[in-house]
């Protein structure tokens, strides 16, 4: 079945779709519509879950820690402001290794007071332990939600979904809704090996000593770094049901690239326009766009980036104050010592909702196959003087 629906209402069918039996939330500009509609989705019985109304995002995570430990796929929404309170409970959902799946709409931080798109909310929490996705299409939205579940529970890490406000939350784009049946052959149901249970008493999250706590953070680490092979394969067993794949880098005309754009969300759909257009021009342009942020795929992208002798330009819509952009960072962290020969630089553009156009990707082009390295400091793109 297709269907023309907002990007946040990709989020609530994924989520129906991946049979969620928990759903707690509070609702935040620009995520209200999820929300909203899994709401009405439970009031009338077309999802089978209990909606739990809280306070504040803070309990709602707390709420789908508890659902999540007695057993139950649990699902919520957040954004911005509403990222930041949980803060403290994504460590909880973390190392107490339970895969709650969340939708995140990328929203910039106040002050001052916005309600737009950019990633440094989600990018704030890339420490918690928490897989990060990023979308660049309602169709992206869906099918990861969904994809989500099962990466998360084969690992016990929890998931987050990242789509940008109003670019994409608010836009309305033809989706392909996968059959119930087809989507139950995909993912089992939720059966933990270990849960809270009157039947076989246990205690979560206790006090733990230097003797143990270090190896459970061992033990974390290694199974998240099995992350990108499994989104591989999952996306790989998703394409044979549904025809679209979750893949860990997007590649676009990367291969004869002298310039590569690194992107992520949906600059990332931009950039294949400014790559054409550029071609056009006679600048033999490329992109790549995350779709996996965390854990990060290292051995991917090195694989796609390929041979020195080109030029690579990182464009961030965040900033780590005081640095750099974020992806510019771990994207020269993750190639340094293994391509030679290859300038690497960065771009900030689009804080706070600002468009990030056509004519700045020729503006950071034309900057990047001019500029000498090193390249430290931050090149601003789009500023008006």
């Amino acid at each position: 079945m297709k269907k023309v629906i907002m990007g946040n209402h990709a989020l609530s069918y994924g989520a129906q779709l991946g049979r969620a039996q928990v759903v707690a939330a509070y609702p935040i500009t620009p995520q209200t519509q999820v929300v909203e509609l899994l709401s009405e989705m439970c009031a009338d019985k077309s999802l089978d879950a209990k909606f739990i109304k809280v306070e504040s995002e803070h309990s709602a995570m707390a709420a789908c820690l508890g659902a999540s430990l007695a057993g139950a796929r649990t699902f919520t929404a957040t954004s911005s402001h509403g990222l930041a309170l949980m803060h403290e409970l994504l460590h909880w959902a973390a190392i107490g290794r339970l895969p709650v799946v969340m939708g995140n709409i990328n929203r910039a931080m106040a002050p001052g007071w916005s309600i737009w798109s950019d990633q440094n909310d989600s990018l704030s929490q890339r420490d918690t332990g928490w897989m990060q996705y990023y979308c660049a299409s309602n169709q992206e939205v869906l099918d990861t939600t969904i994809q989500a579940f099962k990466v998360s529970e084969a690992l016990s890490v929890p998931g987050m979904i990242m789509l940008d406000a109003f670019t994409l939350s608010h836009t309305y784009e033809v989706v392909d809704i996968p059959e119930q049946e087809k989507v139950d052959a995909f993912l089992p149901p939720f059966r933990p090996k270990l849960r809270l249970s009157s039947e076989d008493p246990r205690a979560f999250g206790g006090l733990t000593s230097p003797e143990h706590y270090f190896e459970l953070r061992y033990k974390q680490q290694k199974d998240i770094e099995k992350a990108p092979a499994l989104v591989a394969e999952t996306g790989k067993e998703y394409e044979k049901l549904f025809g679209r794949r979750l893949e860990l880098i997007e590649g676009y005309k990367n291969e004869d690239a002298e310039l590569l754009f690194i992107t992520a969300g949906t600059t990332g759909y931009t950039a294949r326009v400014a790559v054409d257009a550029l071609r056009e021009e006679g600048v033999k342009a490329g992109n790549l766009r995350f779709r996996l942020f965390r854990p990060f795929p290292f051995a991917e992208l090195r694989r796609l980036v390929g041979r020195s002798g080109r030029r690579v330009a990182v464009v961030d819509r965040n900033l780590s104050s005081g640095c750099n952009g974020i992806f510019f960072q771990e994207v020269k962290s993750a190639l340094y010592g293994h391509v030679d020969g290859m300038p690497i630089f960065g771009y900030v553009s689009g804080l706070g909702g600002r468009d990030i156009a056509l004519e700045h990707f020729r503006e950071i082009a034309a900057d990047a196959l001019k500029r000498q390295p090193p390249a430290e400091e931050i090149v601003w793109i789009g500023v008006r003087k």
